[in-house]
C-alpha cells in the first residue's frame, strides 16, 4: 500500500469518525428540541391529572374540574375491575381508539416513565403513571399520549440526511484527499526519479527539483541534493584518484621498463661477446691450448671497451632504477599515510650540510651559496633526513634544467615562517605548467626531451613539505630561470634577526 493511500485512509477515517460524531450529536440536539415541548404539555396534563382523580373503593374516575389539553390523549385504567378502561378522553372516543396499556402485575412497584407505541401504524409517545391508594396499593394506570408522527418524519429525514451526506462527503473527501496526498507527495516522487536516474545511469550530478515550499518536504528536498553534491565529489575525487593511480602504475612500468630492457640488453651482448672464448678455452684439449685461448680473450681491446661499456650502462642504469624504487617506496609511504617521527632541528647547520653537499653533485652550472644568517637560531620540528632530501630535490631539479649560468641557495625569514630559497637561470617553464609540476610523472619539458628524469621528484619534496605543516613559492619564466622558496613554520627562535 503507498503512502498517498495510506494517509488517505487515515484521513478518511478521521473524517467519517468526526462526521458520524457530529451527526450523532446533531440527531440527538433535534430529537431534544423536537420532543421537549411535547413532553413538557404531557407531563402538565399528568401532574393535573393525577390531583383530580377519585378512588372510591371500585370505582376509579377523573373530577370534572380537570383541564383536558385537546391536543393530548388520556386514557384511564382500573386495575381493581380486572384492568378496565375507567375513562377516556373525548377525542380517544370519538375515533373509537384505545391505547395499549400494561397488565396490573408488569407495573407493580414501578413509577412514571414515558413509552413510544404504535396505535394502527401511528406513533405516540405515551408517559405510563401508575396510581396507588392510600396505603401504597396498585389501583389503576393513567396514560398520556401524544401523536409524535411529525415529529418521527422529521428525525426520520434527519437520519437520511445525515447519512447521505456523510457518505457523499467521505467520498468527496477521499477523492481530494488522493489529490493532496499526491500533490503534497511529489517530491518524494521526485526523489524516487533522482533516485532511479542515477541508480542506473550513475549520474550523480542529477538533483532533485525543489517543488515544496520551505516546508518538511522542502528542506527534505534540499538535504538529499546537499548529500549528491556531497556524493559526486567524493566520487569525482576517487575517480580521479583512481585514474592518477592507473596513470602512476602506468608510468611506473614504463619507466622501471626501461631501465630492466638496457640491463637484459648488455647482458645478453656480454654473453654474446664472452661466451664462446670462455667455452673455447673450456673445450681446450691441453693447457697449452687453452691459455693460448684465455690470452686471445685477454688481449681484444676492443672486446674490452664494449664490455666496459656494457657494464657502465647496466651500472647507471641500476643506480637509476634503485633511485625510481626508493622513490616509488617514499610515495607509497605518502600514500599509506606515513607520520615522519619529528624532533626539533636547528635549521642553518642542516641547509649549510646541503649546501656543502650540493658542490658534489654532477653539473655544470656555477653553484654558489648566498646569505644563510637568517636561519641563525631558527628552529623547526622536522625529520633531518627528509629535510635535507627535500632541498637536495630542488638543488638537483636545478642542476638538471640549468645548463650554464648558475644555481644559487639562500635564506629569508618572514613573521613565524623560515624560508629557504633555490634560484638558478636555467631554462625555466612555462607559467602554464606550475600548478602540474608535483604531479606524479608530471615533466614540464616532456615535449622537449631535454634532461631526463622519472617525474616524481618534486611529488616526494611536496609531500615532505606537507607533512612539515610547510608550503612552497614557485616563479619561473622560459629562458630566464626559476625559483623555489620552501616556507617552513618556526618551532624556536632564539636569536634576533640577522642580515
Amino acid at each position: 500500500m503507498t503512502i498517498r493511500l495510506k494517509l488517505t485512509l487515515w484521513y478518511s477515517v478521521v473524517l467519517a469518525a468526526t462526521l458520524i460524531a457530529f451527526g450523532v450529536a446533531i440527531y440527538f440536539f433535534v430529537n431534544y428540541n423536537a420532543y421537549s415541548d411535547m413532553r413538557g404539555r404531557i407531563n402538565n396534563q399528568t401532574a393535573k391529572l393525577v390531583k383530580n382523580i377519585n378512588f372510591n373503593g371500585m370505582d376509579l374516575g377523573v373530577n370534572g374540574g380537570a383541564l383536558i389539553d385537546n391536543q393530548l390523549y388520556i386514557q384511564l385504567i382500573n386495575y381493581t375491575n380486572g384492568d378496565q378502561i375507567a375513562a377516556q378522553s373525548a377525542n380517544l372516543s370519538t375515533i373509537s381508539m384505545k391505547l395499549p396499556f400494561p397488565r396490573s402485575e408488569e407495573m407493580q412497584g414501578m413509577v412514571g416513565y414515558y413509552d413510544d407505541i404504535d396505535v394502527s401504524g401511528n406513533p405516540f409517545l405515551v408517559y405510563q403513571q401508575p396510581l396507588y391508594s392510600t396505603g401504597n396499593t396498585l389501583v389503576g394506570l393513567l396514560q398520556v399520549a401524544a401523536y409524535s408522527g411529525r415529529e418521527e418524519a422529521l428525525l426520520s429525514n434527519l437520519r437520511t440526511i445525515l447519512v447521505f451526506s456523510s457518505i457523499v462527503a467521505l467520498l468527496i473527501a477521499f477523492t481530494v484527499g488522493l489529490f493532496l496526498a499526491r500533490q503534497a507527495l511529489r517530491p518524494i516522487e521526485n526523489v524516487i526519479q533522482a533516485s532511479n536516474k542515477i541508480q542506473h545511469s550513475s549520474d550523480l550530478s542529477v538533483r532533485i527539483p525543489r517543488e515544496a515550499p520551505n516546508d518538511e518536504m522542502g528542506r527534505l528536498t534540499d538535504t538529499l541534493n546537499n548529500m549528491l553534491g556531497r556524493l559526486e565529489t567524493t566520487y569525482n575525487v576517487l575517480d580521479d584518484a583512481y585514474k592518477a593511480q592507473r596513470r602512476f602504475v602506468s608510468d611506473a612500468s614504463h619507466e622501471l621498463r626501461t631501465p630492466l630492457t638496457t640491463i637484459r640488453g648488455n647482458i645478453e651482448l656480454l654473453e654474446r661477446m664472452w661466451l664462446p672464448a670462455l667455452e673455447a678455452a673450456q673445450a681446450a684439449d691441453s693447457p697449452v691450448e687453452a691459455e693460448a685461448a684465455l690470452d686471445r680473450l685477454q688481449s681484444d681491446a676492443q672486446r674490452i671497451a664494449l664490455s666496459r661499456e656494457a657494464m657502465q650502462d647496466i651500472a647507471g642504469e641500476a643506480k637509476r632504477m634503485s633511485s625510481l624504487v626508493n622513490d616509488l617506496l617514499a610515495l607509497a609511504r605518502a600514500d599509506a599515510g606515513y607520520e615522519m617521527e619529528k624532533t626539533i632541528q636547528p635549521l642553518l647547520p642542516l641547509v649549510e650540510d646541503v649546501a656543502r653537499r650540493a658542490q658534489l653533485l654532477p653539473r655544470t652550472a656555477e653553484w654558489r651559496i648566498g646569505n644563510l644568517m637568517p636561519l641563525d637560531g631558527v628552529e623547526v620540528a622536522g625529520h633531518a633526513d627528509f629535510l635535507r632530501q627535500l632541498f637536495f630535490i630542488f638543488v638537483e631539479n636545478a642542476f638538471k634544467y640549468t645548463p650554464a649560468g648558475y644555481v644559487e641557495i639562500s635564506a629569508v625569514r618572514a613573521s613565524n615562517q623560515a624560508g629557504v630559497v633555490i634560484r638558478d637561470t636555467g631554462i625555466g617553464m612555462d607559467s602554464k605548467a606550475i600548478p602540474h609540476i608535483f604531479e606524479r610523472f608530471y615533466r614540464a619539458d616532456e615535449s622537449r626531451g631535454e634532461t631526463t628524469g622519472t617525474g616524481l621528484g618534486l611529488s616526494i619534496a611536496k609531500w615532505i613539505i606537507d607533512e612539515h605543516s610547510g608550503s612552497v613559492e614557485v616563479s619561473t619564466r622560459e629562458g630566464e630561470g626559476t625559483t623555489f622558496i620552501v616556507w617552513l613554520p618556526i618551532a624556536f627562535l632564539d636569536k634576533p634577526n640577522q642580515v
